[in-house]
């Protein structure tokens, strides 16, 4: 199982690379990036680790090198600034993005590859992927809510003094402002999360969750080992046809009345991508959530494809 990583050479890219290489699960890691140089010193740098780590190819490369890949994690783009609403690097990153997927077009990826969009703002990211590149949906997929929902899980763990493994709690919709906590499923070893939280720990919780991205790149530059953690998972997902059900962004048709935008809800990954688009039951307010963040994320669309 090959993954090829664009955008390798950054923080994200790399630490998605550490991830997979610590698991030792795909065989096979190429990293790529604009700057040449530093994707070859992180592919330098966790090669000289893999006699302890396991037995994985590990390398830099240019697009030509990513043709054969089973798995393309785009992960390349400019950086969001403090306060900045990942929407609002749309129009910074739109025309990266295209440019990359412009030299994989050149290249003739593997018609049965799957994407994996970390880029952001991933939701919208995903569906140019699938729209530009005329790509088979269910074979694109973005990182979504993965990571705002580790995020989400660790928070309320710390808060209650709970292991974070045990707890189980989604955040669905947009990777970004309209982001909707899932409380009336949230669960702790079985016990409902909404009987060990008050209303107000509840929203401070979510508050931080929203708020966690800026607050890491305030604090250090930029997030790495969490997403590249989650990253992982999702790449894992495809490569072992785990089936696990993850809240990925997927072209949604028709889920809680919600067509054309991707966005996340619980989705069943496997070795083709996207296998299954899961409708749980949830509360009023919280459909209204998935609403919500579809109207922007249609909105924003509309704006930026000239519809």
């Amino acid at each position: 199982m090959k993954v090829s990583i664009i955008g390798g050479g950054g923080r994200v890219g790399s630490n998605a690379a550490y991830a997979l290489q610590c698991a030792g699960l795909v065989n096979e890691i190429a990293l790529v990036d604009a700057n040449v140089d530093v994707a070859a010193g992180e592919a330098l740098d966790l090669l000289h680790g893999s006699s302890l780590a396991g037995d994985q190819r590990i390398y830099a490369t240019d697009n030509k090198g990513v043709a054969d890949s089973d798995i393309i994690c785009i992960t390349a783009g400019l950086r969001r600034k403090p306060d900045e609403s990942r929407l609002d690097l749309i129009n910074r990153n739109v025309t990266l993005y295209k440019g990359i997927l412009d030299s994989l077009r050149s290249v003739n990826v593997r018609k049965d590859a799957v994407f994996v969009v970390v880029s952001n703002p991933v939701d919208i990211l995903t569906r140019l992927n699938i729209e530009y590149l005329s790509w088979p949906e269910k074979q694109v997929l973005g990182l979504g809510t993965v990571l705002d929902t580790t995020r989400f899980r660790s928070l309320i763990a710390a808060a209650r003094g709970l292991p974070p493994t045990q707890v189980d709690a989604l955040i669905l919709g947009e990777h970004g402002d309209t982001m909707t906590p899932i409380w009336s499923s949230a669960t702790a070893a079985g016990m409902a999360l909404t009987k060990l939280l008050t209303p107000p720990q509840q929203a401070d919780i979510f508050s931080r969750t929203q708020k966690s991205g800026a607050e890491v790149i305030r604090l250090k530059g930029g997030a790495g080992y969490a997403v590249g953690l989650s990253i992982a998972r999702v790449i894992h997902s495809i490569a072992l046809d785990q089936k696990l059900i993850l809240p990925v962004s997927s072209r949604i048709n028709g889920a809680y009345g919600i067509r054309k935008v991707c966005l996340s809800l619980p989705t069943v990954v496997g070795r083709h991508g996207v296998e299954g688009v899961l409708e749980p039951e949830l509360w009023p307010k919280e459909i209204a959530g998935l609403t919500a963040s579809a109207r922007t994320l249609e909105e924003t669309w509309t704006k930026i494809s000239g519809r």
